[in-house]
């Protein structure tokens, strides 16, 4: 059994319900959203080791990193090729060791990347749906507002879909 909601008494709720094509008072389930913080979401939803992939990535794609893995680098081709005698040498040209060794740093690292770029991922849903909370409050306000200063709604939506035509036709012909 389906229950019809009760009928709208306010008129701009009236006209926000009418967006759609329908005055059917089937309006999304509308609460007082308070404004969330998306930092504090994306604290809540992130663990340890998503908080950790996220440092060692940082740090991969710092400067730092590069100066410290050339400075390592350089030791080690100048330790192997001979230039501290030939007793330290411990990885002979062409340095298979050392291939093995960044051969492995680089797919550690490629799946700390994936891991910090499907949480950025789920950082911007989080965003969107933010986005998207404030944007109703903002249209259900603005609708009222019209509605009390006795705003055509018609006219209102005519000349924002024109403005909408023109800003994409504007980005179509690169102009």
């Amino acid at each position: 059994m389906s229950m019809t909601p009760p009928p709208l008494s306010c008129p701009a709720c009236r006209v926000i319900d009418q967006a759609d094509g329908v005055e059917d008072g089937n309006l999304y389930k509308l609460e007082h959203y308070q404004t969330r913080s998306e930092r504090r979401l994306l604290e809540a939803i992130m663990r340890a080791q998503d908080r950790a992939a996220d440092r060692v990535t940082s740090f991969a794609g710092s400067l730092n990193f590069v100066y410290i893995h050339s400075v390592w680098f350089g030791i080690w081709v100048l330790v192997n090729v001979g230039i501290l005698g030939a007793s330290f040498k411990f990885d002979k040209f062409p340095f298979g060791l050392l291939t093995m060794i960044v051969s492995l740093e680089a797919i550690f690292l490629s799946t700390f990347v994936m891991v910090s770029q499907n949480r950025q991922a789920a950082r911007a849903d989080i965003r969107a749906q933010l986005d998207f909370e404030t944007n109703l409050r903002s249209e259900i306000w603005s609708v009222h507002i019209g509605q009390a200063l006795g705003v055509d709604p018609g006219h209102v939506e005519d000349v924002v879909r024109q403005a909408i035509e023109g800003s994409r036709s504007h980005l179509a012909s690169g102009t």
